[in-house]
């Protein structure tokens, strides 16, 4: 069982300043490793309730969220992409391509983007998904990785830049005590690599 004490690694920093996560010389997958960093100290909660948000670039409050708010708001902090309004238009479009796991008959801009099941299936679609490692240390900073805890409940991170004494990467997550840095690669089952690369001219 993962517990906070157990699973932290060098993960107690202070908040970047936004001039840092703005910095366009810094190689993508730093800016989006720091701007998922920055969530720690922040969010402090795991709050799965449904929520109704302003479309596009909703959220709820930062001091509270999920796994998959870590990736969106990494990607808008570093970014300016925002995957709500992103996987909404896709779905809007190739609906039944999407899972059907929760009997809806049309998007919802509200959620469809915070289930990892949705975004593991628009990274498809883009072509994103990628092999595994042949080992865990072959996993990069910037990747995108979906394991299911217990075998069902779905999960997603970022990789980290930082690594544990056996030169395994961190995860960026929040797993149920909000945004951590955590050794949590080849834990579990199912486990997926996925790489979005923000666009060029981003």
């Amino acid at each position: 069982m993962l517990t906070r004490r157990s699973t932290l690694f060098g993960c107690l920093a202070l908040p970047l300043a936004p001039s840092v996560l703005g910095e366009k010389s810094l190689p993508w997958p730093i800016r989006l490793v720091l701007a998922a960093r920055q969530q720690i100290g922040v969010t402090l909660t795991y709050d799965p309730a449904y929520a109704s948000l302003a479309y596009p670039m909703g959220d709820v409050p930062r001091d509270r969220g999920v796994c998959t708010d870590v990736i969106i708001r990494a990607y808008r902090d570093a970014f300016d992409v925002d995957l709500q309004a992103i996987v909404h238009e896709d779905m809007k479009t190739a609906f039944a391509e999407y899972p059907a796991n929760w009997g809806l008959s049309r998007p919802d801009r509200n959620i469809d983007h915070r289930r990892v099941p949705n975004l593991e299936r628009y990274f498809e679609r883009r072509g994103l998904d990628k092999p595994l490692p042949a080992s865990p240390s072959g996993w990069e900073a910037g990747d995108l990785y979906t394991m299911r805890y217990n075998g069902r409940l779905p999960h997603i991170g970022i990789v980290s830049d930082r690594k544990t004494r056996m030169g395994k990467p961190l995860v960026i997550h929040n797993m149920g005590w909000g945004t951590s840095e955590d050794d949590i690669i080849g834990r579990f089952e199912q486990e997926r690599r996925f790489r979005y690369e923000p666009d060029s001219q981003i």
